[in-house]
């Protein structure tokens, strides 16, 4: 048993009822009373999901080929805390730094998730849990002292903190499915996970109409509850009348698909789901059991008799072929929703959202069963399970909506799933608690991804119009794309090259195996290094950065949109093999990482750029201090800054320099002769290297970035 567990007692269930919170009414006080209690039962939740793991050692078997192992959530969604409140200026100092670097960045198998086992040496279960403990205990101290105003808004200290929350909450959903695929043998009943003991054969569904009506989604800073930076903005859409099924697809239903060899039909599937039903040789949803001419089901904890009149779960691709099947048998275009006439079934459901509800209208926010239960238990207006029992997939991928804005605590929350690859789903399922549960939230994953998610089909005379995202539109990253492969202005060359050309001049007969690109951004300088070096790591603390490079590594091209004049963009499309780079994609790698707080894996390197990295970091002494134990004895360091030293990025009580000390002024190098003596030695005059950056096609910036490089002693 984990030190975590607790004996089982009746008041554990009232953590089971919890509801997210207003927050721009009421005594601040009060509130913050509330918000203690909110986190508390969070964080409770949070450890009682793990409870039913029968030893230490299941929290290091991997459910999940392309997730990682129980432990990495268990730590995860501590971790995350601590990340965000340092990040927010509110805690000051690391609580167990390789922990919050180890348990950081979690997977969405993106190309840059690290799941290969050989880089992590897990901690054991007691560790992690003394970790909890003294995260809670801290997180407990800052919500009892931070001050408190009301209204709680995004730019509100206590938003980092309702983001902890709420991060938590999502990860109830994903590590229940996780434990969903442990071996049943390796888990044993809870009782505050107690399934739905109804089921029967399913009934007939057929389709109703819904009205013709105009949608409005999207909320104002304002909005009285937490929001993800993507459900902020505003969208409006006319939405024709269509028919919907009354009920979700059931097991029942879904078995004619099944029984009718849909897995083996390839008509039946999209390209991209055919390709992944003959790699995963998948005949049947994963969680249905064959045994004996029999089915049964998986749930979380058990093996049932299969419910034929629950909904059946199934990712986007599997969801999607059934709509195609069923289409052939009844002579109709049906199809999968879109978010907007989602909500226009919502909207004429005319349903309660959560927080303001006085129980639960469907099967959600655990207020019910730790299971799904009958497609016909809740009915509103005709149609079951408008919210609730499972997600229910859409057709669009998901997009930002006008006027979306990046969150500065969670910069890639949102912007690496606006890819076109991960698909919406709506409405939450029996554990959606929390954001995830309220009419606004809005969450994507990739096509084969498996949640607790199924489907209704609708038949509609509408064509699904997909957004289009395939250009990067996010302002800041297609600055940083045009910084790394646009044009060059005014005559000054490009810097990430003039940078690694520079370097390399003066390099010698060094040795060239191995480089670290920190701060690398969209990866230009990682690229160009490749040219000299057999392997190139690019390291950048946002994924919105990361996934460009990833992309040029996978694709040999990035698209992005370059602002002429006010609301003017232009299009542009570059690829490595017009900058002679084509050929260094298989020597580079691209990671998201802490600069401050990194790996141990990240080691053993002939030389580490650092491109006007040192003035952007909350910690850069800290981060000098240790960078030498990346470098090889006689390897080199290269530090370009501009040395624009900024509050809101470095509390001024941590720059190096452009300050006065006892009335004399201390400059930016000196501060680094002091920090970086101890273990390098300055190998050549500092320099200049100019940089231009474009915002428009009239203001740009014209900067100079000073160049030192350092060799490591011997």
């Amino acid at each position: 048993m984990h030190s975590a567990a607790k004996t089982f007692t009746p008041e554990m269930l009232q953590l089971k009822n919890t509801r997210t919170i207003v927050l721009n009414s009421g005594d601040p006080e009060e509130k913050r009373q509330e918000i203690r209690e909110y986190f508390q039962a969070t964080w409770e939740l949070d450890e009682r999901l793990f409870d039913p793991l029968e030893s230490d050692a299941v929290f290091t078997m991997r459910a999940d080929p392309l997730r990682h192992p129980l432990i990495f959530y268990y730590g995860h969604t501590a971790a995350f805390y601590v990340n965000k409140l340092i990040l927010a200026g509110i805690l000051t100092e690391r609580i167990n730094p390789r922990f919050e670097s180890m348990f950081a960045v979690g997977v969405d198998e993106m190309s840059w998730d690290d799941l290969n086992e050989a880089h992590y040496d897990w901690p054991t279960v007691s560790e992690v849990q003394n970790f909890r403990d003294r995260v809670r205990a801290a997180v407990l101290e800052i919500i009892a002292t931070l001050p408190l105003q009301l209204p709680i808004t995004w730019d509100n200290p206590f938003w980092a903190i309702l983001m902890g929350i709420e991060h938590a909450r999502i990860h109830l959903e994903t590590s229940s499915v996780l434990i969903r695929q442990l071996p049943l043998q390796h888990l044993r009943p809870h009782p505050l996970w107690q399934i739905c003991q109804e089921w029967a054969e399913a009934p007939a569904n057929e389709l109703l109409p819904v009205p013709a009506g105009l949608v409005r989604l999207g909320k104002e800073k304002s909005h009285p509850l937490y929001g993800w930076d993507n459900e902020f903005g505003s969208h409006e859409e006319q939405v024709e009348g269509f028919k919907a099924s009354r009920y979700l697809v059931s097991n029942g239903e879904y078995l004619e698909f099944v029984e009718d060899h849909g897995y083996q039909t390839r008509k039946w599937w999209t390209e991209e789901g055919w390709s992944w039903r003959q790699f995963r040789e998948s005949r049947q949803p994963i969680f249905w059991i064959s045994e004996n001419d029999q089915w049964y089901l998986r749930t979380m904890l058990e093996k049932i008799e299969m419910p034929w009149n629950w909904p059946v779960e199934v990712n986007y691709l599997e969801a999607k072929a059934f709509c195609n099947w069923k289409s052939a048998q009844l002579g109709l275009q049906l199809r999968l929703s879109t978010e907007a006439e989602y909500h226009r079934l919502r909207d004429h459901a005319d349903l309660p959202d959560q927080p303001y509800w006085d129980k639960a209208p469907g099967n959600i926010n655990l207020e019910y069963y730790a299971s799904s239960c009958p497609v016909d238990r809740f009915t509103t207006s005709g149609f079951s399970d408008v919210i609730g029992n499972v997600w229910q997939w859409t057709e669009m991928p998901i997009a930002g909506f006008p006027g979306f804005e990046v969150h500065p605590y969670y910069d890639d929350f949102s912007t690496p799933t606006f890819d076109t690859r991960h698909n919406l789903f709506k409405g939450g399922s029996w554990i959606s608690t929390g954001n995830l549960a309220t009419r606004d939230a809005r969450y994507a994953f990739r096509r084969h991804f498996f949640q607790h998610a199924g489907f209704r089909y609708i038949e509609s005379p509408a064509a699904v119009v997909i957004p289009n995202i395939t250009y990067e539109t996010d302002e800041l990253v297609s600055q940083y794309c045009e910084f790394g492969y646009g044009e060059e202005y005014f005559g000054v060359p490009q810097f990430n090259r003039s940078c690694v050309e520079r370097v390399m001049a003066m390099y010698g007969e060094r040795p060239r195996t191995r480089a670290l690109d920190l701060g690398c951004a969209t990866g230009r300088a990682t690229f160009e290094l490749a040219r000299y070096f057999e392997q190139v790591t690019g390291l950048d603390f946002s994924a919105r950065f990361i996934r460009i490079g990833t992309q040029l590594k996978e694709e040999g091209f990035v698209h992005y949109t370059r602002i002429e004049e006010g609301e003017i963009i232009s299009y542009h499309e570059k690829n490595l093999a017009q900058f002679g780079l084509a050929e260094t994609r298989e020597r580079v790698e691209f990671f998201q990482a802490d600069a401050s707080n990194l790996l141990a894996r990240y080691s053993g390197y002939d030389l580490v750029l650092a491109a006007n990295l040192i003035d952007r970091l909350y910690d850069p002494a800290k981060f000098l201090h240790t960078i030498s134990e990346r470098i090889r004895p006689g390897g080199l360091l290269v530090l370009t800054s501009p040395y624009t030293w900024l509050p809101e990025h470095t509390e001024k009580s941590r720059w190096l320099g452009g300050y006065r000390k006892d009335g004399e002024p201390v400059f930016t190098l000196d501060g680094l002769k002091v920090i970086l003596a101890a273990h390098f030695t300055l190998a050549t005059e500092p320099c200049d290297i100019p940089f231009v950056l474009r915002e428009t096609r009239r203001k740009f910036q014209h900067t100079l970035a000073e160049m030192t490089i350092w060799q490591r002693k011997a």
